[in-house]
């Protein structure tokens, strides 16, 4: 089981911390079967700051051990304008980052892919144009 409170040093502006890492504390708020939602300190009932954490067991298939799948989502909600600029709407920014991995990967190969997703989820040459333009 997860501990109960997840604490993240973020670097903001992914300057290679040059400008220090703000902590953000995350919570445990909710359990359910297979998943658990974490909330941020500044998470409120009217504009949400939560990251849940998902989990999918194996099915064996034949020989196949089957795939053991994972996920996190993280969800913050923004005020951003409307189509009428006199308008102001929340809405939810959402991050969903999902795993699938064979059963009998070593953690070393695990390790590996997750941190070429660290990677190019830090690369602002590749993720600035993919996220604010939706440039492939």
């Amino acid at each position: 089981m997860q501990p109960n409170t997840i604490t993240l040093a973020v670097n903001h502006d992914n300057d290679d911390g040059t400008t220090a890492a703000v902590s953000h504390v995350l919570t445990r708020y909710d359990e359910y079967q297979n998943r658990t939602e974490y909330i941020d300190e500044d998470h409120t009932l009217s504009l949400r700051n939560k990251v849940g954490l998902y989990r999918t067991f194996p099915k064996t298939s034949g020989n196949f051990k089957g795939v053991a799948k994972s996920a996190i989502k993280f969800t913050q909600d923004y005020s951003v304008d409307g189509v009428d600029s006199t308008t102001s709407i929340v809405a939810p920014g959402i991050i969903d980052i999902g795993f699938s991995f064979p059963v009998g990967m070593t953690p070393a190969q695990t390790l590996e892919l997750r941190m070429r997703a660290v990677a190019l989820l830090s690369d602002e040459a590749t993720m600035a144009p993919l996220t604010d333009q939706l440039s492939v």
